[in-house]
């Protein structure tokens, strides 16, 4: 299954966190990350507090998804998310946006899960670095990717660069 997941931090190092949350996924079993958006930022929805950093990660996985759903909660609490009221701040947001098999894009509409993500299609955070990894993908029952962002261009957006990575360790003699 592909599956294509939201990053967002408000709190703390928030770039710093997302690398970690990328490295967590790339961690987690039968999963690898394909591809990773820039990251951007952008002013809180329906909530105050500090802008946030975003970023998506499009990424390859065995689990089914509310397998994957429920690895992407337990790394949110490993970084110390806490759920006090809705929109709080967070220190890690992950959201499983879409996902597809060999059949096409799949569809759920649980009390738990629901793909594609129920309000993605009116948020520029999430829908800019879909866009940068794929501007041509459709987000079922609302239509493609850019032309969801053309929709949203009132949203304050801002590309502030590349997800930090590690150094690469130095070379042994």
């Amino acid at each position: 299954m592909h599956a294509w997941v939201g990053l967002g931090a408000n709190l703390g190092d928030a770039a710093g966190t997302l690398a970690r949350a990328i490295d967590a996924i790339d961690a987690l079993p039968c999963t690898r990350v394909i591809r990773v958006s820039s990251l951007y930022r952008s002013a809180p929805v329906d909530a105050s507090g500090p802008d946030f950093v975003n970023a998506v990660a499009q990424i390859e996985t065995a689990l089914p998804p509310a397998g994957l759903l429920a690895q992407l909660l337990a790394i949110e609490a490993s970084e110390g998310r806490l759920r006090a009221y809705r929109n709080a701040p967070r220190t890690l947001d992950l959201d499983l946006l879409l996902a597809s098999d060999a059949a096409g894009p799949l569809r759920i509409d649980t009390p738990s899960l629901a793909l594609p993500h129920p309000r993605m299609h009116l948020r520029a955070f999430v829908l800019a670095p879909l866009a940068e990894l794929d501007s041509q993908l459709t987000v079922p029952g609302h239509g493609r990717v850019a032309d969801l962002l053309a929709a949203c261009a009132g949203q304050r957006i801002e590309r502030i660069g590349a997800v930090p990575r590690p150094a690469p360790a130095a070379a042994s003699r």
